[in-house]
């Protein structure tokens, strides 16, 4: 017999599939539609392992609808601008185009090779021009709507990447991709105004099945918080401060009141103050630390008075205004009252700074800690005494409308899209500066506008894009005369953010798509990725789709029907790292075993879900299994026809198919255990194995078994598959229908028993499985090492819990 040769098996099906368009689908398709997605790769080098695990997972749920009767779209595209694949190309010292499109070429090479069912009539990346023209078509109707606007703004400061971050991209204080300290900078920049729809973004959230974890996260990122805004006023300098808090029934214990660093009043307040140098330092000092340790619970507090007073407005008494680091700006107002009775922080920096301290709620009589956070009467709140906390708010609330000092709000934690980043590889933002005009943007028949070619892309603390004094300078829009450029580039979340709307209709020259077309694809059926996109990458893509809603380019609200986040693989329990030297590259693992088995392997090792950890000798284990079924097929093959034979191992192995096929459908629609439905396909393929040594069923039962076997890994090693399937029936299994159990033969003949004593199991019977539950007692008391066990003694009592247990208590 010929051996098995997965290299050879692997190439023909992959040039059949070439060569065939399989995987092309039309936009005009009939019948029932799905839409499978994987999140595109960044362009920042070669393919590793969890790439394959992504993209195999994702080609086994594309299958399993094919299958089922769907007409899948199945595309692919790139993520290729932004710091990624800018990093990728200081790295390898090449500019990035060359960088970039070596990286797509990899990615290209090893899907193909990895035999994933992609449409590739629709790829594209997001550096090309073709596709950024759009990017900055959307970016045009936003600032249209008010929804793209530029202001100063305290900003997030990588000084590794010499580059803004949003706030999402800032992880315990740190650059999210490098882990560089993050600074504090005041800079002009963009951004998308993603607030106006904080809460229908949490509202739909209901709406989707995703998983709750990546629910929660999105949740707590939004942060909704109801409370009340309160108006503190400076009668010195004639100025006001809104304060939100959601307790405004403590607002009797506001015994100080702090401002932010970033305040931009904060200099002003302590002008011409014995503490305006000191103030002016520590502002200095405190914009250029770590915001995560600055809030921070444990941390000493810190402060310098400011020399002015507010005025409480429930007791009317002048409180203390300081500057203090542990608030930050970009929370609330960046304006904080102080009610160290109720507060462990503010209780902190009072103590520090000798000020008075109110309770504003009765702690219990054994409480002995400092701040008091649980519920009680009011005390010392004057027409709130008494008042549990939840009448309480109501009530103060109330009254500060009443008196013109505060209102009802509910805020969120969620704060505008910064997009503007310092880098050269990204798609340039079309915004003209006029001085006469003012910011002009670029008219839509002059997109894109397109990125320069420079030399000198290295990050410098500016944009390198302001270098190319020739691209830069060009007339104004609106009236021809001498304008500028804006020269910072898009965050590369913009350009993910509508991707998968561009796969509907890729080669759309007048609009980014035709709307008919995207609203017969989306929203997608299945979305699948890591989950380190929870909030960034998938909150953004939720935000578009809702302006695209509101502007009539679509008729949905949420681009992600379902979600899937697969876990991490790693080695020797650590992640996967070349500087550690346990990575393992696809590759190469496809060069010795071949693709069905490292693709079988990523997704049997554990649960797609949790991750993995990598063993040569699990690999090695999938890889025989392959041999074996391809062997078995050959053996069969070579078998003349025979007559089915009722009963006995034909039986068997019946009964073994359809059990298989109720279990790995069963673990592939909706729930993603493929670890399991692999391990189901493996034991029926044993148990084909077994019988064609050792049993007696006849030749076309193991073949109807083997071919089953096929149907169902298909999805998981389709070339193999493929080739087992066309071997035992002369068809192609991708145009077969996915098998359907009979469940006739998911009843079993016989039901297995186990006997505990007191809880615990001594023994085990067989029994019929239309017995009943007197005679598994009869036949569990009668049962031989029981028997030896009662010594002669009655049990008080026996429990047959129904296909399931017998319990003996004694």
């Amino acid at each position: 017999m010929e051996a098995f040769d997965p290299h050879t098996i692997e190439r023909r099906w992959q040039q059949v599939w070439n060569d065939e368009k399989t995987w092309q689908v039309p936009n005009d398709a009939t019948g029932p539609l799905a839409y499978v997605l994987e999140m595109l790769p960044y362009t920042s080098g070669d393919p590793h392992v969890g790439h394959l695990k992504n993209y195999a997972v994702g080609d086994a749920v594309a299958h399993f609808y094919r299958r089922r009767g769907h007409t899948v779209l199945h595309p692919m595209g790139y993520d290729a601008f932004g710091l990624p694949a800018e990093g990728h190309a200081i790295r390898t010292g090449k500019n990035p185009r060359v960088s970039t499109d070596e990286s797509i070429a990899s990615f290209r090479r090893q899907f193909s090779d990895w035999g994933i069912s992609i449409d590739w009539s629709r790829e594209f990346a997001t550096h090309q021009p073709e596709y950024y023209r759009w990017t900055q078509w959307i970016f045009l109707q936003m600032f249209g709507k008010g929804l793209a606007y530029r202001r100063e703004a305290s900003v997030n400061w990588c000084p590794h990447d010499a580059t803004v971050l949003a706030n999402e991209q800032v992880v315990d204080g740190r650059c999210e991709r490098c882990g560089f300290l993050v600074e504090v900078r005041q800079l002009e920049q963009w951004f998308y105004r993603i607030t106006d729809y904080a809460q229908r973004l949490l509202d739909d959230l209901d709406g989707v099945e995703w998983p709750e974890k990546v629910k929660t996260m999105q949740r707590n990122w939004i942060g909704r918080s109801e409370g009340a805004a309160v108006t503190f006023r400076c009668a010195e300098m004639s100025s006001a401060y809104e304060v939100f808090t959601t307790r405004p029934d403590t607002l009797f214990g506001a015994t100080f009141f702090v401002l932010a660093p970033e305040h931009p009043d904060v200099l002003k307040l302590a002008e011409g103050t014995e503490r305006e140098r000191e103030v002016r330092a520590y502002v200095e000092q405190a914009l250029v630390a770590d915001q995560f340790e600055r809030s921070s619970s444990s941390r000493p507090k810190t402060g310098v008075p400011l020399g002015r007073t507010v005025t409480n407005p429930a007791t009317g008494a002048e409180i203390p205004m300081y500057v203090a680091d542990y608030v930050l700006a970009e929370y609330g107002t960046g304006a904080v009252m102080g009610v160290p009775a109720q507060d462990q922080r503010d209780w902190d920096f009072a103590t520090a700074f000798g000020l008075s301290i109110v309770r504003t709620v009765q702690p219990p009589a054994d409480f002995d800690g400092e701040a008091y956070t649980g519920d009680g009467p009011a005390v010392n709140s004057q027409f709130l005494d008494g008042l549990s906390i939840a009448d309480a708010k109501p009530a103060m609330i109330e009254w500060l409308g009443e008196e013109s000092l505060g209102e009802s709000r509910v805020t969120f934690r969620l704060r505008d899209w910064l997009l503007s980043r310092q880098r050269y590889w990204g798609c340039p933002i079309p915004i003209v500066y006029c001085d006469d005009c003012g910011l002009v943007p670029v008219p839509e028949d002059e997109l894109p506008v397109l990125l320069p070619v420079i030399e000198d892309y290295a990050p410098k603390g500016r944009s390198p894009l302001a270098a190319a004094e020739d691209w830069v300078n060009t007339p104004c829009p609106r009236c021809g005369g001498p304008g500028r450029r804006e020269t910072d580039t898009m965050d590369t979340f913009v350009d993910s953010s509508w991707y998968f709307l561009r796969y509907c209709d890729p080669h759309n020259e007048t609009a980014p798509w035709d709307r008919s077309v995207v609203d017969r694809w989306m929203p997608i059926d299945q979305y699948i990725g890591g989950v380190e996109h929870a909030i960034l990458h998938l909150l953004y893509a939720r935000f578009f789709c809702k302006v695209f809603a509101d502007l009539g380019l679509v008729g949905f609200q949420e681009p992600f029907k379902r979600l899937f986040t697969q876990g991490m693989i790693t080695r020797n329990g650590t992640k996967m790292s070349k500087s550690k030297g346990n990575s393992v590259s696809p590759g190469d693992i496809v060069a010795r075993y071949g693709a069905d088995t490292a693709r079988c392997y990523v997704l049997f090792m554990a649960p797609p879900i949790m991750g993995g950890d990598w063993t040569d000798e699990g690999l090695e284990g999938v890889h025989r299994f392959l041999t074996r079924l391809w062997r078995l097929a050959q053996d069969v093959r070579a078998e003349s026809a025979d007559d089915r034979r009722d009963g006995g191992d034909d039986l068997l192995l019946i009964r073994a198919s359809h059990r298989a096929i109720s279990k790995v459908t069963d673990d592939i629609d909706g729930q993603f255990a493929f670890n399991t439905a692999i391990a189901a396909v493996m034991s029926l393929v044993k148990e084909v194995s077994r019988i064609h040594h050792e049993g007696d069923a006849s030749a076309i039962a193991r073949r109807e078994a083997l071919v089953t076997a096929a149907s169902l890994l298909f999805p998981f090693a389709p070339h193999t598959a493929t080739e087992v399937y066309l071997d035992l029936t002369g068809e192609r299994v991708w145009e077969q229908p996915w098998p359907e159990a009979d469940q006739r033969y998911l009843v079993a003949d016989t039901i297995e028993y186990p006997i505990q004593i007191n809880g615990k199991v001594r023994s085990r019977i067989t029994v019929p499985a239309d017995a009943s539950t007197a005679d598994v007692q009869a036949l569990a008391l009668a049962e031989e090492k029981i028997v030896e066990l009662l010594a002669g003694k009655d049990p008080r009592k026996v429990i047959v819990v129904p296909g399931r247990m017998v319990n003996l208590v004694l």
